[in-house]
């Protein structure tokens, strides 16, 4: 029974990407400037397959059609999650995600909340992280105005930062960070704002103003984060964040940790080496732990983010 999914990832070509998941991890990149990692993904703009067992070539979109068991027969047409490590050589544009309720309305897509784990930052690294406006009518005033200085609000963050981006929230990557993020299955983004970059043509990227400033939450609210800590032996399991679209927890794993599982899981190797269920893994590698396996058994020292709905 093939029950650990090895996940082949995918890489995508962004204007604020590089090279340094090559370097970082180890992936074989294309020459060019790589800015995504879509490492775990069931979505039409990257679907990843399986590389191993049976079911080895098979895209995760048509196993979770007709293999639904594997995914506690969870129900919803499509995959839930998303898992990608995103690599900023340069800030990323301004932008923000509707919800469920706008996206399902104007969109063939979902709603897309996410989270960030900071896997490393430079010592001035920052976020854009929710705006300054009290009314929709004064933000859609400070965009037209580009008052960006006034208008968004800026957070440093270090390596070990972890960051919920709740829909509605407007966000930006800094340059000089580098993330897992878990998300919605969805590839919905509305920009307000891209530094008047020029594409590889000598073009501006769009913009989706109208659309941003429709689905951005106003005033801007921080939500409260209920982190849990647990220690079971040598291994420590932080838990970020629990709430209607993930679960988002760390293991560290400092010589073995025994769990019993009752559903399926998504699994990101962030350092380290070592064992799964009797399968070698190291940092950079991806999988899918499914409703088959009752036992997770994993030995060495590594990290891995672990998320679940």
């Amino acid at each position: 029974m093939n029950d650990i999914l090895f996940i082949e990832p995918i890489f995508k070509e962004r204007l604020w990407g590089g090279q340094n998941l090559r370097t970082e991890f180890g992936y074989d990149l294309p020459p060019k400037n790589i800015g995504e990692c879509w490492a775990i993904s069931a979505h039409l703009n990257g679907d990843c397959r399986v590389k191993n067992g049976k079911f080895m070539g098979m895209t995760i979109s048509t196993l979770f059609r007709t293999e639904r068991k594997l995914f506690n027969y969870y129900q919803s047409k499509k995959f839930p999650l998303m898992v990608k490590i995103i690599d900023a050589n340069d800030d990323l544009s301004i932008q923000v995600h509707p919800d469920d309720k706008y996206a399902k309305r104007h969109t063939e897509d979902e709603g897309k909340a996410e989270c960030w784990y900071i896997l490393d930052a430079k010592d001035d690294a920052y976020i854009i992280y929710g705006h300054q406006a009290k009314s929709k009518d004064e933000l859609a005033n400070m965009v037209s105005e580009n008052q960006w200085k006034d208008l968004l609000i800026k957070k440093n963050v270090k390596k070990g930062d972890f960051i919920f981006v709740p829909a509605g929230t407007i966000h930006s990557i800094g340059k000089g960070i580098m993330l897992l993020e878990i998300q919605q299955t969805s590839d919905i983004n509305y920009r307000l704002y891209d530094y008047d970059r020029l594409d590889e043509h000598g073009e501006k990227r769009d913009l989706q103003i109208e659309e941003a400033i429709q689905v951005t939450r106003i005033p801007h609210v921080n939500p409260v984060l209920r982190t849990k800590f647990f220690d079971l032996g040598d291994t420590s399991i932080t838990r970020y964040v629990k709430n209607d679209y993930f679960t988002v927890e760390k293991w560290d794993v400092n010589s073995s940790f025994n769990h019993e599982n009752d559903r399926f899981k998504l699994m990101s190797v962030i350092d380290g080496y070592g064992q799964v269920n009797g399968n070698s893994v190291k940092k950079g590698d991806h999988f899918i732990v499914t409703a088959n396996v009752n036992y997770i058994q994993l030995i060495g020292k590594m990290s891995i983010i672990t998320s679940y709905v």
